[in-house]
């Protein structure tokens, strides 16, 4: 494994030094996602955990029951919360393209309160700002989320938010700045 860091302060393995077990992992990595961007290249270390990843992660791109604008809201709120710069770079483009106005996707990166005309994408800032802030879920906020959400949106918005987590908090503790590229894969 190279020593010199080329990802933030991450090393990453070229492909033809990885153990076989890691190209394995790269390869689940390469099915799920189609390339190998973001923390997905810090993954490739732990094979075992990438091949869980992947699958996770591609989850959350379509089919699911979230708009990229809700999709959006969270994300922004996670990665803004843990500091991260790579993942907030990359997001605050996404919730822009994805038609979310620039004062209120800029709000949200800054901890400034916001609102949203659509009920769902409201009741998303709502549930994401409560559970970022580790605040108590009042019943007024659950039965509104029961209500726009439903049950799968709910579970959706949360688990989002743990992978979004986990993304933001790796890309942190590895100073991954924003706009980094590392190996070409």
């Amino acid at each position: 494994m190279a020593d010199t860091p080329t990802f933030g302060r991450y090393a990453e393995i070229p492909y033809d030094q990885m153990t076989p077990e890691q190209q394995e992992g790269y390869r689940s990595l390469i099915e799920t996602r189609g390339r190998l961007p973001g923390p997905a290249k810090i993954y490739v270390h732990n094979p075992k955990l990438a091949k869980v990843l992947g699958p996770l992660g591609a989850h959350f791109r379509t089919g699911y029951s979230l708009s990229e604008r809700e999709r959006e809201i969270a994300v922004c709120i996670v990665n803004s919360k843990f500091r991260s710069a790579y993942p907030t770079g990359a997001h605050e483009k996404h919730a822009k393209a994805a038609g979310l106005p620039s004062d209120k996707v800029e709000a949200i990166l800054s901890g400034l309160p916001t609102s949203f005309d659509d009920k769902r994408e409201q009741v998303v800032y709502e549930m994401a700002t409560c559970l970022a802030n580790e605040r108590w879920v009042a019943k007024g906020l659950f039965d509104r989320a029961v209500d726009a959400l439903g049950h799968v949106g709910i579970t959706d918005v949360i688990a989002l938010m743990g992978h979004y987590t986990t993304v933001a908090m790796t890309l942190s503790f590895y100073d991954v700045p924003s706009g980094a590229t590392g190996i070409e894969r």
